[in-house]
């Protein structure tokens, strides 16, 4: 039986958006330094893999942009529409170039090569990236905004590219596998199209379960699974 979220005070409603905007903000911050240092590493060691990795965090950093506009505006659920396609679009742009790059790979160029500084970065990613993912997402969940979830899934799929970029380069150097950073890049590429096409729709929230609410007149909110925006006093 799944656990029932109740409606958030407006007191607590405010203290929730005020973390989703200082997550965003985290987040954009580390993925602009990531962006930087990949791209650079990536460039000097000549992977494509590296550098495909500080692309990705461009990507995120336009997600976490478009949600960090959406809180900006006092009433945020009328701009949640608008940052739910932009982020479904980032998601799409993810895939659509991870797969160039691993068929590229795959078809004998752009093999990942070793890079000392990209395999630290990967790892700090591996250890940063699901904690902003996890608070946004329990933020954005309280709250009832699709749109703070699918930014704080877009950030728990860049921790997947990280252990994509730590897998191929790892298994590359000690076996000589070229193909296992492209493949496991085509199924993060998969992902992200289901998660794109989720977004597109506004329904990311409902990969897990949860009780809908029930208001004191015994009606239902108007998503089954209580995750998104729960009616308001004198909204209709």
């Amino acid at each position: 039986m799944s656990a029932v979220l109740p409606v958030p005070a407006p007191a607590r409603r405010a203290v929730l958006r005020r973390r989703i905007r200082l997550l965003v903000a985290a987040t954009i911050t580390y993925n602009v330094v990531e962006a930087v240092v990949a791209v650079t590493a990536g460039t000097l060691a000549s992977s494509t893999a590296l550098v495909g990795f500080g692309l990705d965090s461009v990507v995120e950093v336009a997600s976490a942009a478009a949600v960090a506009w959406q809180f900006s505006a006092a009433d945020h659920e009328r701009r949640e529409r608008a940052a739910l396609r932009v982020i479904a679009l980032s998601f799409f742009a993810l895939a659509a170039y991870v797969t160039a790059d691993a068929v590229r790979a795959l078809l004998g160029a752009g093999e990942a090569e070793h890079s000392t500084t990209g395999l630290v970065l990967a790892a700090l990613s591996l250890v940063i990236m699901p904690l902003l993912s996890a608070a946004q997402r329990r933020a954005g969940r309280e709250l009832g905004s699709a749109s703070a979830v699918a930014d704080s899934r877009q950030t728990l799929l860049c921790t997947y590219l990280s252990a994509v970029l730590l897998a191929g380069l790892a298994l590359n150097g000690l076996f000589g596998w070229s193909w296992a950073d492209p493949v496991a890049a085509l199924v993060i590429a998969a992902v992200a199209v289901r998660e794109g096409l989720q977004a597109w729709r506004g329904d990311v929230c409902c990969a897990v379960p949860l009780a809908a609410e029930t208001e004191p007149d015994g009606a239902g909110t108007a998503c089954g699974d209580g995750c998104c925006p729960p009616a308001q006093p004198g909204r209709g």
